[in-house]
């Protein structure tokens, strides 16, 4: 009997949907559906800030980058520090973490100002992913979060391989052809702002004096790389 009213209250729940979903995205069932809900909220969309996922963004943030170094850690026991830097930035960097999150489909989850077409193409799905990390943390703790990290992103999104193998460095390549080419270029710092609890960065490329691309990111190292593969697309360099 106790079974059945369960059941029945189950049914009801306004959130029922959401978790279905939710099970199917991370492999088990929330215990405390509060946090995922929170994880899912972009700041466009409640009317106080401090209802958006962005402290969970930081917290999944950092407990991602734990796990997947220590995942290369233990993958690549004769590779050196440089090199296992290298393959976590690709891995967490911000284009990575949106495509994921846009495979798994979070854009149809997560919260957002839909009037603003901006933020469709921005990299707020990705940053839902890593505060979903969060939520996971919280409401399961570290080995129910290093397992959803290495099976439902890692082995089923990242493809190792094909990262060890692509040159993403798109600075290094933006200045070989601005040598190579004799043309003047400069990574010049747009601006910097908050962002919730962060600060963003963003650079802009000048080249022969003319501001042909700019990137955003958490620190002008990210950011430069966006502007870059940005520049680079625009200047027709393959």
């Amino acid at each position: 009997m106790l079974r059945l009213l369960n059941r029945i209250l189950s049914n009801k729940s306004p959130d029922k949907q959401l978790i279905l979903q939710l099970e199917h995205l991370l492999g088990f069932t929330p215990n405390r559906i509060s946090f995922y809900k929170l994880a899912l909220m972009h700041r466009s969309k409640p009317e106080d800030a401090t209802d958006s996922n962005e402290r969970l963004e930081f917290l999944g943030d950092a407990i991602l980058g734990a796990i997947v170094a220590e995942y290369l850690f233990k993958k690549y026991p004769y590779q050196d520090e440089g090199y296992l830097t290298e393959l976590r930035s690709r891995i967490v960097r911000r284009e990575t973490m949106n495509n994921v999150a846009l495979r798994m489909g979070l854009n149809k989850l997560v919260q957002y100002n839909q009037n603003d077409r901006g933020l469709s193409r921005s990299h707020i799905f990705g940053n839902a992913l890593e505060a979903l990390i969060g939520a996971v943390y919280l409401d399961r703790g570290f080995i129910k979060t290093r397992t959803f990290i290495l099976n439902q992103f890692i082995r089923s999104y990242i493809d190792l391989d094909t990262m060890e193998s692509t040159d993403t460095n798109y600075k290094n390549k933006l200045l070989s052809w601005a040598q190579k080419n004799n043309k003047p270029l400069v990574f010049d710092t747009i601006e910097e702002k908050m962002e919730g609890a962060r600060k963003s960065f963003t650079i802009g490329i000048v080249v022969d004096g003319e501001i042909v691309a700019t990137g955003t990111g958490y620190n002008k190292k990210e950011a430069g790389q966006v502007a870059a593969q940005k520049a680079l697309e625009k200047l027709n360099v393959v």
